[in-house]
């Protein structure tokens, strides 16, 4: 549909002569809303996971009303089905606004009820909507047997609403702050189950007090027609902070590449450290040290700390059967098996069609990857589950610096949603730890490299040198997070292996999430794709 086209639906008032509490009874209303000007609306929206693909059709899967006394809005689930033969459930609160003024950039259809006219709206840009669901959450009764469940928990007590405002910047999500202390995010994309972010957050700050993560608040949940609980919304506190990791890590090691030219560093002769090998910090090069610093180091090991506490909390579980460890056994390693080979057959075909994109190096490492295929696939299905001594627990699953907040030197753990491309069962497979430490790997070497990329007119060593220099801070990274993370879950006894088994399934899942960021990259940043071709080449030539 063309702009004039959406610009004539949008100056459309629909007419209605039926209650708003009714609204969603109408079929004459369905039938407009769930048109084409629905679907112009959704697509344009940050949220909106479909948008490599072509909608078919919209369909409204259920509805239900969030409401307090006579104030009353509503729940959409939308199933948008797509042209590709595949679907997902999306979640959109929704107001009746009169005011002409009001949301001018986020009307999704003017409308007429009872001969008032107005618009309906993303309920959320409403600060009475989200007031309301702050009250709903905070005076929530300790058992709720409703078709919608609101939830609090014992901290959340005797509070009550002075401000709320949106997050912004978001995408997969939707971001509420109130009162300047506490963060309500609701799901776009939704699933029939609990989100893993919701269940894990609950998990961590109400059961095992882990103090690195936002401490969970409320929640709100649907019962589903199929008796399903589908997760909503879930307050968590605010974190007070000074960024990311991923932006605090880019600094310093924009930093460290400067150093380069000012101590005129000759990188060809620093000591280079053996991969994947613990290492404490008295034990780094005095020349490392010289060039990099301390503090850099000290950050990591204290990231190192904070991974390892929340696997530790996550792996002394034995009550509840969703979150108590096991051991390897055949049906995971054919459920493993199956989404590996799949996975890389897609990445194959992705670089295929994609070469003409790369530049030279790439291309070289591109080319690498293509003529050692059957290698790489024998290294999937090598997986022996049987030689495997160590267990499984649940795990954050899409661990990264962007993942991780920063306060006074301290790290704070949050988004426990899963991989975006895993159904949210996968996402409940309980997995080898190492698979959250192979992902903050993969971010550590995204950093660096990105820190070169963004400063391309900066730094005055040629781009073959300051990759030189990348791969040695990206080994000595991983080497202090690795002494660290592993003697401080030995000291807990949790069973992540002996040192062989541990290398492998270290090895295993760098591979692995190399291999899935290579697919993102290829088809969003191509000038990028030679992070993970750089990650995939260490680990087949090395």
């Amino acid at each position: 549909m063309g702009e004039n086209a959406i610009d004539s639906n949008l100056a459309t008032v629909y007419n209605f002569d039926v209650a708003w509490e009714e609204l969603l009874d109408n079929k004459d209303f369905l039938k407009v809303f769930l048109s084409d000007v629905l679907e112009n609306y959704i697509v344009k929206q940050r949220w909106f996971g479909g948008k490599a693909s072509k909608i078919k059709y919209i369909e409204l899967s259920e509805y239900f009303r969030i409401q307090q006394h006579n104030e009353v809005y509503f729940g959409l689930i939308l199933e948008v089905d797509f042209v590709e033969a595949f679907f997902h459930h999306y979640f959109i609160p929704i107001a009746f606004v009169s005011d002409e003024n009001f949301a001018k950039k986020d009307r999704i259809l003017p409308i007429s009820i009872k001969n008032q006219e107005g618009f309906i709206i993303d309920a959320v840009n409403l600060e009475a909507f989200r007031k309301l669901v702050f009250e709903r959450i905070s005076n929530a009764e300790l058992i709720d047997k409703t078709k919608v469940q609101y939830h609090k928990s014992e901290i959340f007590t005797n509070i009550e609403y002075k401000s709320s405002k949106l997050m912004g910047l978001e995408q997969s999500n939707t971001s509420l702050i109130f009162n300047d202390k506490y963060v309500l995010k609701f799901f776009r994309r939704i699933f029939a189950n609990k989100n893993p972010d919701y269940e894990m957050n609950r998990f961590l700050t109400d059961k095992k007090d882990f103090k690195n993560t936002p401490r969970y608040l409320g929640s709100i949940n649907l019962i589903d027609q199929d008796e399903e609980v589908v997760t909503i919304a879930v307050m968590q506190e605010l974190i007070a902070n000074e960024g990311d990791a991923w932006d605090v890590f880019l600094n310093i090691i924009d930093t460290v590449f400067e150093t380069l030219d000012a101590k005129n560093i000759d990188v060809n002769n620093l000591p280079e450290p053996e991969l994947y090998k613990s290492l404490k910090i008295h034990d780094i090069p005095h020349r490392i040290i010289d060039w990099v610093g301390l503090s850099i180091f000290l950050k990591i090991k204290v990231l190192a700390k904070r991974t390892a506490e929340m696997h530790i909390n996550l792996g002394s579980e034995f009550e509840d059967t969703a979150f108590t460890p096991t051991h390897f056994n055949g049906d995971y390693s054919v459920w493993l098996k199956n989404r590996m080979i799949y996975q890389f057959q897609n990445r194959l075909n992705t670089i295929e069609n994609n070469l003409h994109k790369l530049d030279e190096y790439s291309i070289e490492l591109a080319k690498d990857l293509l003529s050692k295929k059957s290698l790489i696939r024998s290294k999937f299905l090598k997986f022996d589950w049987t030689k495997l001594k160590g267990e499984r627990i649940r795990v954050h699953g899409d661990y990264h610096l962007g993942q991780i907040l920063v306060q006074n030197d301290d790290f704070y753990i949050l988004d426990f949603e899963g991989e975006p491309e895993s159904t949210i069962r996968d996402r409940q497979v309980k997995q080898p730890p190492m698979k959250d430490v192979a992902g903050l790997f993969r971010s550590f070497h995204y950093a660096i490299y990105a820190t070169i990329f963004n400063n391309k007119e900066k730094y005055k060593q040629p781009q073959a040198q300051l990759f030189e220099a990348a791969e040695l801070l990206y080994g000595y990274f991983t080497g202090v997070f690795l002494g660290t993370y592993i003697n401080t879950v030995e000291q807990a006894n949790l069973n992540i292996g002996y040192s062989q088994e541990r290398n492998f399934m270290l090895e295993y899942c760098l591979l692995e999430k190399a291999i899935y960021e290579l697919g993102y990259e290829l088809n969003s940043r191509p000038t990028w794709a030679v992070i993970p071709l750089k990650g995939i080449s260490n680990l087949i030539n090395n």
